[in-house]
C-alpha cells in the first residue's frame, strides 16, 4: 500500500460510516454467549468527540494480536489522560470474531472492537489492501487516525510490515 493511494489527509472530515459491533457487557464473560451486534453510526455517535482509531488486517492476526492491539490497551489511562473519549479498533472481520478477539484480549469496555464489513469505510478513504493471493480478500489496512469532533487530525499508515506509525507509542505522542 502506498501513500499515493489515500485518499484523505490532516484536517480532512472522515467519511459517514456504520460499523457493527457487538458492545461489551458481563454475560460475554461466559465463552459460550456471543451477544448480539448493534450500529455504530460514525457521525451520530463520534460527532464532538475525541477518537482514536486504529485499523488492522484481521483479528487474531499474529501482528495484530500480538504487536498492535496490546499496546493500544496497556495505554487506555494515558489515552484517557490526553483528552480522548473513544478508542476503536476496526478490521474487516465480522462482529462475532471481533468481539470473541476483544475478549480473549481483554478489552471489556475499554476499545471498540468494530466490523467494518468488506473494508468498504477504509476503502472510501484509500485504505484498504487486498490480501487475496494470501486467501484473505479485501482487508482494512494497518493504519491509526486521530479524529476530533469528525477531523482528522493524524493519520498512520504503515508502509511496510510491523507496527510504528500506526501503534499506541506513536499515537500518544501526536495526540
Amino acid at each position: 500500500m502506498s501513500a499515493s493511494s489515500v485518499r484523505v489527509k490532516d484536517g480532512d472530515k472522515i467519511p459517514e460510516g456504520t460499523f457493527t459491533y457487538v458492545p461489551y457487557s458481563q454475560e460475554l464473560e461466559d465463552g459460550l454467549a456471543c451477544g448480539i451486534p448493534v450500529q455504530l453510526k460514525t457521525h451520530d455517535e463520534w460527532k464532538g468527540k475525541k477518537v482514536v482509531l486504529f485499523s488492522v488486517p484481521g483479528a487474531f492476526t499474529p501482528t495484530c494480536h500480538v504487536s498492535h492491539l496490546p499496546g493500544f490497551l496497556k495505554s487506555t489511562g494515558e489515552f484517557e489522560a490526553k483528552g480522548v473519549d473513544v478508542i476503536a479498533v476496526i478490521a474487516a472481520n465480522d462482529p462475532f470474531v471481533m468481539s470473541g478477539w476483544g475478549r480473549v484480549e481483554g478489552v471489556k469496555d475499554k476499545i471498540l472492537c468494530l466490523s467494518d464489513a468488506d473494508a468498504k469505510w477504509s476503502a472510501t478513504m484509500g485504505l484498504s489492501v487486498d490480501l487475496t493471493s494470501r486467501g484473505m480478500g479485501v482487508r482494512t489496512a494497518r493504519y491509526a487516525m486521530i479524529i476530533n469532533d469528525l477531523k482528522i487530525e493524524y493519520i498512520g499508515l504503515e508502509a511496510a510490515a510491523g507496527v510504528s506509525v500506526s501503534g499506541a507509542e506513536a499515537v500518544l505522542a501526536k495526540l
